[in-house]
This record gives C-alpha cells, structure tokens and sequence, in this order.
C-alpha cells in the first residue's frame, strides 16, 4: 500500500468510527449514576448537565440521574467499574475521596481509579469541618478537649476519611457515627441534635444552607485543601496544624482529594470516540451561557478541569509514596 492510499484508509476509518458514534448515541438515554444522595450539590449539578449536556452530542440523546448513595460512595463507583454498560450510555459523578479510599482502606473496593475514563470535573472546592452552634465548640483546641458526634456516610467517604485523620494527628475528639444514606440526611440530624458536626463542601454548605454560616447555627473550625478558601482565610488547613514533616505529608496525601473537586467518569472499555464524545460535550455544557446561569440558580461556581488533569490527579494518589501511604493506613485502621 502506498503512503497516499495508507493515508487515506486512516482517514476513512476515522471518519467511519465517528460516524458511527454519531448513529451511536442517536434515541438513547445516558443516565448520570450519582454516588451521593438526592437533593445535594452533586445530585444538583448532575440534574443541570441533564439539560445541557446532551445538545453537545451527535443524535440528541435524553439524560437522566440515578442517584445510588451507599457504602462511602463506593456501591456506586463498583457499579460503574464492574457493572454498568461499557458502551458510552452511563458515566458517573462520584465523591473525590474514591481514589484515595482506594489506596488507605480498599474496604470494599472492587475498582481501580487509574483505569476510569475520566470525563473531568466542574472544578475545586475546599471541604470544611463544622460543628452546630449548640455544642460549645468554636476552635479546633475546643475540639481537643470535648467529644463531639459527627455524622457519616461509609469509611470510603470523605466526609468521614477527614475527622478520623484529624482525630490521630491533631487530637480532636470526634465520636464518628456512620450510617447515614447521604450528606442531606446528616443535615437534618443536625438540625435534631442527632449529631453535631459533620465535614462536607463548603460550596456545598453555602448552597444548601446559606443561612447557616450568617445566622450562625454552625461554627468552621478547619479546612481542607490545597489553599485556603476564599473568604475563610482565618480559618486554619489541616496541612497547617501538622506539627512534623511526615505528618504534613499525611495530611496534604489526604487532602489531595480536594483537587479533583466533583469529578465525572465513564466505565473502563469504553470506546474511545465515544469517550471523546462525552468529554466535549462535558465541557461544552460548562461552558454554555446557559448551563452557567442554571449553575448559580443552584448557587454553584463552574470553574472546569480537564480529563487530563483530573487523571493526573488520581494517578498521583493512587501512586503516592509507600512509607506515606502506609502511616496514613496506620491512622486509618481504627476510629
């Protein structure tokens, strides 16, 4: 075969895959798997990119969410690896804490992160620890010094890998209740004195609850992330409080997570044009006027990441340094 002709049976085959993916997604319902509950920022967000996304790609298809909260988020990350159609049809949102629920705990994982198509992620967040104003704590030296419940879903979450970290290293005395089906849920315990604290999104805080912070009825004591959050820059990072080199080196492992901030996945064995679909049409949405102006209905700032960098991210963590890992696993053996 000539170069010309080798050339031109690329570009056919190209153009025959592509055609293909466009028939492809043409009648069919792509459903969003949300590894959280109803009613939060990601279920939220999720319910946005329904209206958006599918105008991005070839053949209009319909867009629904199917919430699946459960097990720390990792019921629905397993359904995406082991389960779910490998055929462009579902992606997924799932917690940012999976990649490193992987590598500190592994209870109940039946995935490998490094091997997710990931689609991106509609950008970074700072995770916050607060506790209701009825408990008398404001500082985390409060929290040294009284037992607090704090109210959790699985070990995989994030939501509960944070306070049980800050427990070993930096002293704090919560008292981890595990079991609730979603973050709304911890939410309305608070609310009843169920529990008293929890760790979550700020973003998300400010959006479900944006009287809570001005009213007062919950008091931030920390944050995670790689920076301070605008707004909260008196309120100290976990990376801050570490008191040696290893453990701030604990610490920044553990709060990696923040950098992947709601990210977007589809199953391993994908095909890569429809991957490549998905992608653009992720980003596309982001950038559409109109989803933006849905987006702050929600009360939810997009500041979008790329699949690369979002891969990146979670190959970094699952591939951290074994000595660090291992003394992270050390904290995370028990409460």
């Amino acid at each position: 075969m000539t170069p010309i002709a080798r050339t031109l049976a690329i570009i056919l085959a190209c153009a025959s895959s592509a055609a293909r993916a466009d028939d492809f997604f043409k009648d069919k319902t792509i459903t969003i798997i949300n590894s959280t509950g109803n009613g939060g920022s990601y279920f939220n967000i999720a319910q946005v990119l329904t209206r958006h996304m599918p105008k991005y790609i070839p053949g209009a298809p319909s867009m629904v969410v199917k919430s699946m909260p459960g097990g720390g988020n990792v019921l629905a990350t397993n359904f995406m690896y082991n389960v779910a159609p490998k055929d462009g049809t579902h992606i997924a949102t799932i917690n940012n804490s999976i990649p490193l629920h992987q590598v500190l705990d592994g209870k109940g994982v039946r995935y490998d992160a490094n091997k997710f198509h990931w689609l991106g992620s509609t950008g970074t967040y700072n995770s916050v620890a607060y506790v209701w104003h009825t408990a008398g704590v404001k500082t985390l030296d409060d929290l040294r010094q009284k037992e607090i419940t704090l109210g959790g879903t699985g070990a995989g979450s994030s939501i509960v890998i944070y306070p049980m970290v800050m427990n070993k290293l930096l002293g704090t005395k919560f008292k981890i209740i595990l079991g609730y089906q979603s973050t709304m849920q911890i939410d309305v315990a608070m609310e009843r004195g169920e529990v008293l604290a929890r760790t979550g999104s700020y973003s998300a805080l400010m959006a479900d609850h944006p009287e809570w912070v001005p009213q007062k009825k919950v008091n931030i004591v920390a944050q995670i992330g790689g920076k301070r959050e605008k707004g909260l820059e008196n309120i100290p990072l976990l990376t801050d409080m570490a008191t040696n080199e290893e453990d701030r080196r604990v610490l920044q492992l553990i709060s990696s997570p923040i950098a992947l901030g709601r990210p977007y996945l589809a199953p391993p064995g994908v095909p890569e044009e429809r991957v490549a679909i998905l992608r653009n049409a992720f980003h596309a949405a982001l950038r559409d006027p109109a989803c933006l102006e849905d987006m702050k209905k929600i009360q939810t700032d997009i500041d979008p990441i790329s699949a690369e960098e979002i891969a990146r991210i979670v190959r970094d963590t699952v591939e951290a340094p074994q000595d660090i890992i291992a003394r992270a696993k050390v904290l995370m053996e028990s409460q």
